[in-house]
């Protein structure tokens, strides 16, 4: 079967407007970089799905009320290949999550460091500094 040229500039020319769409990433437009958080809090649970792994973690406040947040980390194969797995964080651990919390109030962040109660760091989360993403 022969593709006439008209049919081939048009899927050539549909993939090419539409490429840009498999390659695009989000910004960080909605975390407040400029007001960096501390978080002490128990896990909950590790969430190691894409595009990006999530962290639920539970945090008390002065009275004493629970409040579970949630922090975006970055993908699971990023994670993986800076040493992490689905049991670098166990539910019940107790952690002092950083980053940079949502501008809307919400519960949610953008984690940038993790430590546990001992010291103990969590494997690099970030990208190198020279990435492009």
């Amino acid at each position: 079967m022969s593709c006439s040229p008209l049919r081939l500039l048009v899927v050539i020319t549909g993939c090419v407007m539409f490429s840009g769409m498999l390659f695009a990433h989000h910004g960080g437009a909605e975390y407040d970089s400029k007001h960096p958080v501390t978080l002490h809090g128990t896990v909950v649970e590790l969430r190691f799905i894409n595009p990006h792994a999530l962290l639920l973690f539970n945090v008390k406040d002065d009275a004493g009320k629970l409040t579970e947040w949630t922090a975006e980390l970055q993908s699971p194969n990023l994670l993986s290949r800076r040493g992490w797995s689905r049991s670098t964080v166990k539910p019940g651990d107790q952690i002092v999550v950083m980053g940079h919390a949502v501008k809307n109030g919400a519960a949610a962040m953008s984690a940038s460091k993790i430590t546990f109660e001992d010291g103990r760091e969590t494997p690099n989360m970030g990208l190198p500094p020279d990435s492009p993403n």
